[in-house]
């Protein structure tokens, strides 16, 4: 995965979050000011078919968005995105990582479940304009110290 066209990044922003996308300027703004951030892109022939991002914050990492294509779903990008992700988390010093997920995004909850993520909480009405219910999972990279 490597960083591309951020013009192909803009468009399928607003192909994925129709009414909620970031634009082009917003993208550069983003990557010029934000160096703890990081980002993947996964391209298929060339074109961009999906993009992730993480803010190496501390102990606790979080993850931005992972977004795949509509048409290029169901092909793994997504786990190598995460998996790019929490590898990333770890190089930098990250205990655990916290992500947001639509409630009724059933693919999405089945990756993150599958590698790990739990439940911590529920965001009541969050994702707008439609209010659906946001779960913030989190996973530990790290193994916890049970102290007696």
């Amino acid at each position: 995965m490597r960083w591309t066209d951020i013009e192909q990044l803009a468009e399928l922003e607003g192909a994925l979050f129709p009414g909620d996308a970031w634009n082009r300027q917003s993208w550069w703004s983003e990557l010029a000011h934000r160096p703890r951030r990081r980002y993947a892109v996964a391209e298929v022939n060339g074109q961009l078919a999906g993009y992730a991002g993480l803010d190496c914050a501390g102990e606790v990492a979080d993850v931005m968005t992972i977004a795949v294509a509509p048409g290029q779903q169901g092909r793994g990008l997504g786990q190598r995105m995460l998996d790019w992700l929490l590898d990333q988390a770890r190089d930098s010093g990250a205990e655990a990582v916290l992500l947001e997920v639509r409630a009724d995004n059933d693919p999405a909850r089945a990756l993150y479940d599958r590698n790990g993520f739990e439940q911590i909480r529920v965001r009541r009405h969050y994702y707008q304009p439609g209010g659906v219910d946001a779960l913030v999972l989190r996973t530990q990279l790290t193994e916890v110290a049970d102290v007696h």
